[in-house]
């Protein structure tokens, strides 16, 4: 992190967590924040999905949910990005406050519930895009108010589908009332029927992945499985926030929402080794929940992740971390003797198991 990086990152933090939040964005989208470029190697290399990633570090959702500072953003060392989440229509999310730093435990709890400006906005931006050097996702929502919340996805990936390079179904989400009943195999089925029949319709058959919670037992898992090599997915991103509050040390640590960051790290890779041996390889992985470093981002690919992705420890650390993990993880792969990432992936699953 350079110095003018954790100036302002100390500015930042002296403010409201969302208008924090809103600024860092300002900042990328006028040239303010320091862009690392592209960051690539040999070793760095990954195909996921069919998708060629210069590296494997992501941006998780949640972080531009609007898609205004995508250009910024594939110039910032990811080796790609996940927008969103989008939803049929504009909503406001939950009242304010609804985002809070737990800085004591390097982590964050949000409730937003899916605040954005609805996807024909969405879509008109990514549309407008010029080409970037990274894949551009996005993550697909559910309007609050929706009647059929399963349909809301195939609405919006027909309309944001032919400019992205991806999409995330997101059932995950703790703060849209009952929407993680869709991660049931009989609900989740139906939706990602009518999700696929969608891709099949677009320009390009885009990968479709789906994201799942951290806070599912063994028997939920083996179904979500099940229903994700039956129904033709892409992969599966484990995992979204959290419910659990175990061992919070912030004074935050009661709020109601998903808690994201350092305390997620053990629970979201342990749901991400169970399924990579529930799918033996058939699906590729990406991991998520606290990625702050490159001896994490490793940790998930030798759990099974084929990439990772990271958005909190940015609160702490910049946005100069995606470089910083990418190219940690390029010196820690040689050092233990991979010539790829691929290679990696699984190698050390058992440990967490």
């Amino acid at each position: 992190m350079t110095p003018l990086e954790r100036f302002g990152l100390s500015l930042l933090h002296r403010l409201d967590p969302e208008r924090a939040h809103g600024l860092s964005l300002s900042a990328l989208r006028s040239g303010l924040a320091p862009l690392a470029g592209l960051v690539t190697s040999p070793r760095l290399a990954v195909t996921l999905a069919g998708m060629a990633l210069p590296n494997p570090v992501g941006l998780a959702a949640g972080y531009d949910k609007n898609a205004i500072a995508v250009s910024a953003l594939t110039r910032s060392g990811f080796g790609f990005i996940e927008v969103g989440a989008a939803t049929p229509f504009a909503q406001e999310g939950n009242p304010r406050p609804r985002l809070y730093r737990l800085t004591a435990d390097r982590a964050a709890i949000n409730r937003f519930g899916f605040n954005n400006e609805g996807a024909e906005v969405i879509a008109a931006r990514l549309r407008a895009r010029a080409p970037g050097p990274v894949p551009v996702g996005l993550n697909l929502g559910a309007n609050k108010s929706s009647t059929d919340r399963a349909a809301d996805f195939a609405k919006v990936l027909a309309l944001c589908g032919p400019h992205v390079d991806f999409a995330t179904v997101n059932v995950s989400s703790p703060n849209t009332e009952k929407l993680r009943d869709l991660q049931g195999p009989a609900a989740l089925s139906a939706l990602l029927t009518g999700v696929m029949e969608v891709r099949a319709r677009l320009p390009r058959q885009i990968p479709v992945f789906l994201k799942i919670a951290p806070d599912l037992n063994g028997d939920e898992l083996a179904a979500i499985a099940e229903v994700a090599l039956t129904t033709g997915l892409s992969g599966i991103v484990a995992t979204n926030t959290t419910l659990s509050r175990e061992g919070l040390q912030s004074a935050h640590r009661d709020q109601a929402g998903g808690l994201s960051g350092a305390p997620l790290f053990e629970k979201s890779t342990r749901v991400l080794a169970e399924l990579s041996r529930l799918t033996e390889g058939r699906l590729p992985l990406i991991g998520v929940g606290g990625v702050s470093s490159a001896e994490e981002a490793l940790a998930k690919i030798e759990a099974g992740a084929s990439a990772v992705q990271l958005y909190t420890a940015m609160v702490y650390k910049g946005i100069s971390l995606a470089a910083e993990v990418a190219r940690g993880l390029d010196r820690l792969l040689a050092e233990r003797g991979f010539d790829s990432v691929a290679a990696a992936v699984g190698s050390r699953r058992e440990r967490w198991l």
